[in-house]
């Protein structure tokens, strides 16, 4: 089932999300849902305040990226904590479906490791690096109630603070069901 995602202005994007447990009802449905979601807005993550829900759960999908490594990059997050990131940062152009029209340049670390459950409850540690990195930071960030547009500069922000209005009132092309907040 296709779920709408949470614009911004969305009380639930800002909140710090908690973990879950094995049994949390219907799982399997709620990943299979976020995956349909994700593939229907043509994005290539998702984490669930974007669909509503606190929980620390987010998926992503980089294989549509040319050259991510691990090629076919797919995963499922459960429960993530990042243990550690290094390197020098370096600038790139994200968007979010949660804000639509608006892309910015963000400066992430380009290593990190990180701790998760899998889809199965499996526990995993893993290092990604380069784009797969800052997909995965980027959607970490959600579940920690922060946007990419936190990580500009003030300067920045307040250029787009109109843009950013319009998309909280509604006001904005998207291609994809999308829930705004209640004004």
């Amino acid at each position: 089932m296709i779920l709408p995602i949470y614009a911004y202005g969305s009380p639930v994007l800002r909140k710090k999300c908690t973990d879950i447990e094995l049994e949390y009802p219907n799982l399997k449905e709620l990943l299979e849902n976020m995956y349909e979601t994700m593939y229907d807005s043509h994005g290539i993550g998702l984490a669930a305040p974007q669909i509503g829900l606190p929980i620390r759960v987010f998926i992503v999908d980089g294989s549509p990226i040319e050259g991510i490594k691990p090629e076919g990059f797919k995963q499922t997050f459960i429960n993530p904590v990042i243990l550690e990131e290094w390197g020098e940062e370096w600038k790139y152009e994200e968007g979010c479906l949660s804000i639509p029209t608006i892309h910015e340049n963000v400066s992430r670390k380009p290593e990190l490791r990180i701790k998760y459950m899998d889809e199965n409850f499996k526990e995993q540690e893993k290092t990604y690096d380069g784009m797969a990195a800052r997909i995965i930071q980027h959607e970490y960030d959600h579940i920690e109630g922060k946007l990419f547009v936190d990580k500009i500069s003030p300067l920045k922000r307040n250029l787009i603070k109109g843009k950013l209005n319009n998309i909280s009132l509604g006001r904005v092309e998207h291609s994809y069901k999308m829930r705004f907040p209640k004004k």
